[in-house]
């Protein structure tokens, strides 16, 4: 007789964007004539820039003529991508990474998923509180978390770093010592950023203890201040002790496209066994790459014209995360992040729980946002917005929350 994986049974509940999107569609069935904004799921909203469609066109042309026709993508990604890659976003910052160190996927939500798999089922685990929910999430399902006790929102087996405003939301070193630390810099959901020096402790610490780091840079792009490093590997001994993750999602658009990497440099093992290799085993055995396509218009990310558009973009996100951040903070709301990051991290007003504000907001504003606690026990009492919003959509959404006298 078949049997389920039984880990995921564990799973408390539905996926927390799911379970957001339920109650938005019921509530929208009853209120069918409510105009409702959604500040929640972090996706872009504006298009593609041009270079990156031009990209896409020449692509499609060349799939359609058999002397340039492409079939299955080689292991790591196409070559002509990780050189635009080592030039474009390692290079300026003086890291020291190899083309061949550069796994392309379709995206870093897969890889932050899939990278545990190359490690040991007993590894211990530490995890920033609050957390984006995959990092979890994926750990559980593979038997790693331990028991969950529901009463205070926690894994058994997984070690939770508290970030809260009493720390500027950024981790103290653990005191047990972890074998794997997940940390996001700019960090969703908090909208946080880590100084260099800051992200330097963690490094050290990870080479002095064995543990190895999984850096989730997909909010790089963000960055406002040259102290915030845009990559670990700025730091030196990342090499050694770092896995850094990226996407091409919140910088790039592609959401919808679906590009990202994971960069394993060849210095780092564990036990002796290279990462590198172990990563590039599971990648050829599970993975068929990222279409020649989208692979293309990745290379178009790091053109001149590419570069320009793309920033533009970035602004635009920036401009509308900086309205949440003053509108409501003049309302009365303490409110964070906003600057290096398209989120804004706000408490809940008058000691609301999370999903308690959710609902108010949603039935007396009809604006959506993220409850807090959905991304960790320490996030209970904050609720994250999101700026990928049209501009319009984002300043009435901030009038709406101000008219409700909270």
């Amino acid at each position: 007789m078949a049997r389920v994986n039984d880990h995921y049974l564990q799973l408390p509940g539905n996926y927390l964007f799911s379970a957001i999107g339920k109650k938005v569609s019921a509530y929208s069935a009853v209120h069918p004539d409510k105009r409702i904004i959604r500040l929640g799921i972090g996706d872009v909203t504006q298009p593609l820039a041009p270079a990156i469609i031009e990209a896409l066109h020449r692509g499609v042309e060349e799939m359609g003529r058999a002397e340039t026709f492409r079939g299955y993508a080689p292991d790591l990604g196409y070559e002509f991508l990780r050189e635009a890659i080592v030039e474009g976003d390692y290079e300026p910052f003086h890291c020291q990474i190899d083309a061949d160190e550069i796994f392309i996927s379709d995206g870093a939500k897969c890889d932050s998923g899939n990278i545990q798999e190359i490690f040991s089922a007993d590894n211990k685990i530490a995890v920033c509180d609050p957390v984006y929910p995959v990092y979890v999430d994926s750990n559980v399902m593979a038997g790693r978390a331990g028991v969950y006790d529901a009463e205070k929102g926690i894994w058994s087996n997984i070690l939770y770093m508290p970030c809260t405003e009493y720390n500027d939301f950024v981790p103290e070193l653990p005191r047990k010592t972890p074998d794997l630390i997940y940390l996001c810099f700019p960090n969703n959901p908090t909208g946080a950023a880590i100084t260099r020096e800051q992200l330097q402790e963690w490094v050290d610490f990870a080479n002095r203890t064995g543990a190895v780091i999984l850096y989730d840079a997909a909010y790089e792009a963000y960055i406002s201040e040259g102290d915030v490093p845009h990559s670990i590997y700025e730091c030196p001994g990342a090499r050694t002790c770092a896995i850094e993750l990226r996407s091409f999602s919140k910088n790039a658009g592609f959401t919808g496209l679906r590009l990202g990497f994971t960069v394993v440099p060849k210095e780092l093992k564990c036990n002796g066994t290279a990462l590198h290799s172990l990563w590039a085993r599971r990648h050829g055995t599970k993975y068929n790459g990222a279409p020649y396509i989208v692979q293309r218009a990745g290379e178009a990310v790091y053109s001149q014209a590419g570069r320009a558009q793309l920033k533009e973009q970035i602004d635009f996100y920036k401009k509308n995360a900086a309205y949440i951040l003053q509108g409501l903070g003049e309302a009365g709301y303490t409110v964070f992040g906003g600057v290096h990051s398209p989120y804004v991290w706000l408490k809940t007003p008058r000691g609301m729980s999370s999903w308690d504000f959710f609902d108010c907001l949603l039935e007396n504003a009809n604006v959506v946002g993220t409850p807090g606690s959905g991304f960790g026990p320490s996030g209970e009492g904050y609720f994250r917005l999101t700026a990928f919003g049209s501009y319009e959509n984002t300043v009435e959404a901030v009038d709406r929350m101000k008219k409700l006298g909270i």
